[in-house]
């Protein structure tokens, strides 16, 4: 059988990050544009659609870090291992990382279903939404293990070094659900208009194709899936491996959706239009940053080959390289935004209090975006180097240590504005602290490899 070979320590480090990271772009540009279309589908459908999808949106990011977090673990594992040449634990990783994750998102889905009503009427939902909202998350929490192990199965592929594969996959996926959002939004032919269920209906079946296609590849053509029986001592020392680093990865980026569930509930004092409002702002949000999601997923295993095969100058020249990039393209981001935040929001809605909080969202936060890159690629190396904590430590502080209490004084000060800058200054002083750290600790860590 074949083994995957450790291309990331070899050669020009830009050329590899670019190389990596230009189908993940795609990809992932891909499926946020399919985020943005579901948002302006539901957008015809009512502002009550758009509110109940908004006040779910923070679920949804809790249940994509979960996802996010196995996958890290995984990649990091297996990008070690290979990086090391231990071919046959890199197979063994990497398939009973899908076994974890299917035990692991099959309960998860199965609590969320059973507390929709007490944790929506936390959020501040209305009592009237509280029905529409519950069919909709029940459609979603039943193809969480499909959309969870889809993504542990392309972090599988990302550790090998390949992102052409993983980019496909999202490609189709994400054009799946273009296709089918408004045959079950709007209805065609013997299918009725399910509205907000039909958006969910259509996510759940383009995630399993994925998931399908993901777990094909991984076995046929990448030869990454061990049909052997495993051994329980060697699935638990998987598993614990995995978990080492997707615990707190999944910690890391849930801190995220908690902290922005509580200011949606701030948000929601002024309504749901409001609500609307920052949940059209959070989408437009997400395309733009769609390159430091991209930058983040490939870092990871780019420096876990590298740590394992000893070489910190290849791993410093990638986090300055990343830096650089991410301040550059954060303030050609920042301009556009400014001077498109009154024109995008009215592709999603003309409510006049919804434009209002969008536009106002839109001109604040992101003076912040370069910084708030760089924080997404220091925590991705630290996964990658197997050394998660830091990465939790510098979310907590900046959700939770900044965000969230600027957000409370800014709120009393400057109302809704307020709450933007508070956002804007956590990311800025988080990303200095970040990128500080991840330089200091890649450089102990490979002191210990050629120690070792």
């Amino acid at each position: 059988m074949e083994s995957p070979k450790a291309k990331l320590t070899e050669g020009p480090v830009g050329r590899h990050l670019v190389k990596m990271t230009v189908p993940m772009l795609l990809g992932i540009s891909t499926m946020m544009a399919q985020g943005l279309i579901d948002a302006w589908f539901l957008g015809k459908v009512g502002d009550r659609a758009l509110a109940a999808f908004s006040f779910g949106f923070p679920i949804l990011m809790i249940i994509t870090s979960v996802a996010i977090g196995l996958s890290a673990g995984t990649s990091s594992v297996v990008a070690r291992a290979i990086g090391a040449e231990d071919y046959r634990r890199a197979r063994r990783l990497t398939t009973d990382s899908l076994i974890l994750s299917f035990l692991i998102t099959g309960t998860l889905g199965l609590i969320g279903i059973l507390t929709i009503e007490p944790l929506f009427r936390l959020l501040n939902a209305p009592q009237d939404m509280i029905p529409m909202i519950r069919s909709f998350m029940t459609i979603l929490y039943s193809g969480i293990p499909f959309m969870v192990v889809g993504m542990v199965a392309t972090g599988s592929m990302r550790a090998t070094g390949d992102t052409l594969l993983p980019g496909k996959l999202m490609i189709a996926a994400a054009l799946l659900n273009i296709v089918l959002d408004p045959i079950f939004i709007f209805g065609l032919g013997p299918i009725p208009a399910m509205g907000l269920d039909g958006a969910a209906t259509a996510a759940l079946l383009a995630r399993g194709a994925m998931f399908i296609g993901a777990v094909y590849l991984l076995a046929k053509r990448l030869k990454m899936i061990s049909f052997n029986r495993p051994d329980p001592k060697e699935l638990v020392a998987s598993w614990r491996d995995i978990l080492h680093v997707g615990l707190p990865a999944a910690g890391t980026n849930a801190i995220i959706p908690v902290a922005v569930a509580v200011i949606t509930g701030m948000i929601g004092r002024y309504g749901p239009e409001a609500v609307a409002g920052f949940g059209v702002a959070s989408r437009i949000e997400s395309m733009v940053l769609v390159i430091y999601y991209a930058l983040s997923s490939v870092i990871g295993p780019f420096v876990g080959q590298n740590l394992s095969a000893g070489k910190e100058r290849r791993i410093q020249l990638s986090l300055r390289q990343c830096a650089i990039f991410c301040l550059g393209s954060g303030l050609v981001l920042a301009l556009l935004l400014a001077l498109l935040s009154t024109s995008l929001p009215g592709l999603f809605s003309d409510n006049p209090d919804v434009l209002r909080v969008a536009t106002l969202f839109l001109l604040i936060a992101p003076i912040s975006y370069g910084a708030y890159g760089i924080v997404m690629v220091v925590n991705a190396a630290f996964n990658g180097l197997g050394k998660p904590m830091p990465g939790v430590y510098i979310s907590v502080a900046r959700m939770i240590g900044l965000y969230v209490p600027f957000a409370f004084i800014g709120q009393r000060l400057f109302d809704v504005a307020g709450i933007f800058a508070a956002y804007a200054v956590a990311n800025l002083l988080s990303g200095l602290l970040g990128y500080l750290w991840a330089r200091r600790m890649a450089h102990r860590l490979c002191e210990n490899v050629a120690a070792d």
